[in-house]
Parts: C-alpha cells; structure tokens; sequence
C-alpha cells in the first residue's frame, strides 16, 4: 500500500512538471524588444500564446513601460488612463493566466498613437500549437521566423525537466520491483 501511494504521488508530481514546462516565455519582439521601430503586431501574430505562457517585456526603463488595457477601444484610443496595469523596470514579465484577448500599449506619451501597442490572444493550452493567421496561406511550408524560434525555446526550456522527470520516473518504477 505504501509503495503505491508513493508511485502516486510521484506521477502527481511529474504531471504538475510536465505540465510546467510546457510553457513558453515569448520575448515580446524578440531581439527588437519592446521597441517604437518593432512591428509588434506582426510579431504577435507569428507567435501561439497559450495559457501558462509568460510575456517578458525588454526595453530601456525610463524611456518605454508596458501598460495593459482593458479593452479593444481602449487600445484602439490608446487611452493609458484606463490601465488594468502598468510595468516600468525594463524586464517585465506578465504571465498568461487564462484565454482570451490582451491589450498591451507604452504608456509613453505619443508611443502608443505612434504603434507601440500590441493586441494577442491566449488559446487554452491544449490547444493545436501551430501559429494561424488569416493573410498566411495554406500552401506556405515554412513556418515564420518567429515560430521557429518560440518552438525552439520552448524545447530547449523544456528538455532538460522532461529529462529529470524521465530519470525520476525511472527510480521509481526500479524501487518498485
């Protein structure tokens, strides 16, 4: 019985690792950053943002921050006076925490009506996870630049638990027999 509830909670355990590390981080604009000569919206709509995924937003503090608007007519105003939030340190991360559509803005003065805003929508995180867009077309084999990239990430993020948990996994299953 003891063994069992062992084996258990360790597949518990592995699920809630797995599970983990099946997030990505998607660098907003990759190494552009958070940038008013970035097309953020290009970016975004290259990227697969799921929930558990984070948002790490680089760019120069004191010269840019990121605010979160509430809205579409918000972001479509850029009024950064209806905040949900705002983040200013330069390296700021903003974890996707559950699916729907996100507004992102500087809140600079001028920076958002000069395109320095982003609009991304979050699937839950079964979802397919090949990037959609509807100007893309069917006979394109090459997934873009950025897609490659965020999948890479993600692996490489990745491997390393998947291994612990394989190694975990396996200590198990030989102190069981």
């Amino acid at each position: 019985m003891g063994r069992t509830n062992t084996v258990l909670l360790a597949l518990v355990f592995a699920a809630l690792l797995t599970k983990e590390t099946l997030a990505s981080q998607h660098v907003v604009g990759d190494s552009q950053g958070w940038e008013q000569s970035t097309d953020l919206n290009s970016w975004a709509s290259g990227q697969k943002f799921k929930v558990g995924d984070q948002l790490v937003f680089k760019y120069t503090s004191g010269l840019h921050s990121v605010v979160e608007l509430p809205n579409e007519s918000a972001y479509k105003s850029c009024d950064a006076g209806s905040a949900l939030d705002t983040k200013s340190s330069g390296n700021d991360v903003v974890k996707l925490t559950k699916a729907g559509t996100r507004y992102f803005a500087c809140g600079t003065s001028g920076h958002c009506d000069q395109g320095m805003k982003m609009k991304i929508t979050t699937v839950d995180g079964n979802a397919p996870s090949s990037p959609s867009s509807p100007s893309s077309s069917s006979s394109d084999a090459s997934p873009p630049a950025s897609a490659s990239a965020a999948a890479s990430s993600s692996f490489l993020h990745s491997a390393p638990s998947l291994f612990v948990i394989a190694a975990l996994s396996a200590t198990l299953l030989l102190s069981v027999f």
